[in-house]
């Protein structure tokens, strides 16, 4: 199936192919990506220029083992928040965005307002986040923490695995 991007041009499967071997090593060489593909070097590099150019590849990064650095356990949060305006909605988030440990954070339909994924140390580690940051957030009325045990699957889009 092609999808069409910001500028019109179809995204096919030379497409998708070329982005799974950039989000399993963003460091392949265009050689290497071209004979993957069945493509040119120069066809491949136009085409990643065109999907960069288009917005549809927003960067290049490194994936990073948490725990690896001192972040053994992740803490799925849901925030329910006392009001709903936008200036109440606008300073949770620009609180979140000030909480390096939170890792993504997502207004959601439902019985809660926030999902909220954090990264801490250990147990000790997320009561002190709560109480010195998270808590300190004003408008914050109710919150569920959970634990992550294992994590069976991790993908930042349909296109790995």
């Amino acid at each position: 199936m092609d999808n069409i991007d910001n500028h019109g041009k179809i995204f096919d499967s030379h497409d998708r192919a070329i982005l799974r071997i950039l989000l399993e090593d963003s460091r392949t060489p265009l050689q290497e990506i071209g004979k993957a593909v069945g493509l040119s070097t120069t066809s491949c590099w136009n085409r990643i220029k065109r999907m960069t150019d288009s917005g549809a590849i927003q960067g290049y990064t490194v994936k990073v083992d948490l725990a690896q650095i001192g972040y053994q356990d992740t803490v799925i949060v849901q925030v329910t928040l006392d009001s709903h305006n936008q200036e109440t909605l606008n300073a949770f988030a620009r609180a979140l965005e000030s909480i390096p440990e939170v890792l993504e954070a997502f207004l959601i339909s439902g019985d809660y307002d926030y999902f909220i994924r954090i990264a801490v140390k250990d147990t000790r580690d997320y009561e002190r986040l709560l109480r010195e940051q998270l808590y300190q957030i004003p408008g914050i009325r109710h919150s569920k923490s959970s634990f992550v045990l294992r994590t069976l699957k991790k993908a930042d889009t349909p296109l790995t695995g």
